[in-house]
């Protein structure tokens, strides 16, 4: 098992949107040169047409003067004033006919941008809830493996002052391995806290949790197979810090399917953690970016910018999918993608959500 964060999803790298948005805007660049150069012609043409009319006009003029002598070339003066004309309609038909077309070619490439730019950032929102996934999978096997350690077993069947002693330094052992735990604690079944890792910083002994959600679910799992994943949460017998809480059942003999004694309870230091995942999600800084983990009632449980953590509630437009980004009404950007799990952790709900400024 992972002592500390060190699990990897697959990397969504940054380069590959970089190249994208650097040919978008060299697309973008070229076609508003190419529509500039194309009206800048037209205008030349069309002056240019201007001028032989004018010249055709003053033929006419001077023809007409010198009677039946210039009939001649008044004709002439005719046709070059009917091809003036003929050359500004085409001028004008083809400056209208580019821009539209070269206006139909800038759309077109920004629909493609938005919508690489919006998959690119679903396939980042997947990256950030699958790591995290990943990281809670092995705590779930943690705490499953931990229940069944000797000394925990013999502190729940009988907590006698040795048996507690020991156990506690059993689980101090194991929390200085495993640096992403606050404190273990070993709880009776009427929900009182009998041992725990961390004594000289955490006086929770007697303390008792049985009012707590994960404690009641805890009591009431079929094997020591099975585990409970707590919402993340302030756990004020910790200092208030945010904890996610994974719980087993204590069994006789350290058997899975032995009668339960006791609950083993670990506690998740959520904050740390989560704020290394979201911080490192590679989105871009013109991305103006805020990567976030939010629970099953869309309320922000973790934030690239460390705001709102535990006290906000996001909006999201789901429309019955598990993934897939949208513009609100601001402009903004906001990609999500639902929690896949990882093996057995089937995962709480969550989703990975990123909110791209304008």
């Amino acid at each position: 098992m992972s002592a500390a964060l060190g699990l990897k999803a697959k990397p969504v790298s940054n380069e590959p949107a970089d190249d994208d948005s650097d040919i978008s805007a060299l697309i973008n660049r070229l076609t508003a040169e190419v529509n500039q150069i194309a009206v800048d012609k037209t205008k030349a043409i069309q002056q240019i047409t201007n001028q032989m009319k004018m010249l055709a006009l003053n033929a006419l003029i001077e023809s007409s003067r010198a009677g039946a002598q210039g009939a001649g070339f008044a004709v002439v003066a005719q046709e070059v004033r009917g091809v003036g004309q003929q050359v500004e309609t085409i001028a004008r038909e083809l400056e209208t006919q580019l821009t539209k077309r070269t206006g139909d070619l800038v759309a077109s490439i920004d629909r493609m941008s938005q919508r690489s730019r919006g998959e690119r950032m679903v396939d980042l929102s997947l990256n950030a809830v699958e790591l995290i996934d990943r990281n809670l999978y092995e705590r779930t096997c943690d705490v499953r493996w931990w229940a069944t350690d000797s000394a925990v077993v013999d502190c729940a069947a009988s907590p006698a002052p040795a048996a507690v002693t020991y156990a506690s330094q059993r689980l101090g052992v194991i929390l200085g391995a495993y640096t992403v735990y606050l404190d273990l604690w070993l709880c009776d079944l009427d929900g009182n806290v009998i041992a725990n890792g961390r004594t000289d910083r955490f006086r929770v002994v007697g303390q008792n949790v049985a009012h707590t959600k994960w404690f009641r679910e805890a009591r009431t799992l079929r094997s020591g197979d099975d585990y409970v994943a707590g919402d993340v949460e302030n756990q004020p017998l910790l200092g208030n810090a945010q904890v996610a809480t994974y719980c087993a059942s204590v069994r006789a003999g350290g058997e899975a399917h032995g009668a339960p004694i006791g609950v083993l309870a670990i506690h998740f230091d959520w904050e740390p953690q989560a704020r290394a995942i979201v911080q490192g999600v590679r989105v871009g800084d013109s991305d103006k970016a805020r990567v976030l983990l939010v629970d099953s009632n869309f309320r922000v449980i973790a934030a690239s910018d460390g705001q709102g953590i535990l006290s906000e509630r996001i909006s999201l437009s789901l429309n019955g999918q598990r993934s897939g980004f949208y513009h609100d009404r601001t402009g903004t950007m906001i990609a999500f993608h639902a929690t896949p799990g990882y093996e057995t952790y089937r995962g709480l709900g969550w989703y990975g959500v990123i909110v791209c400024g304008v």
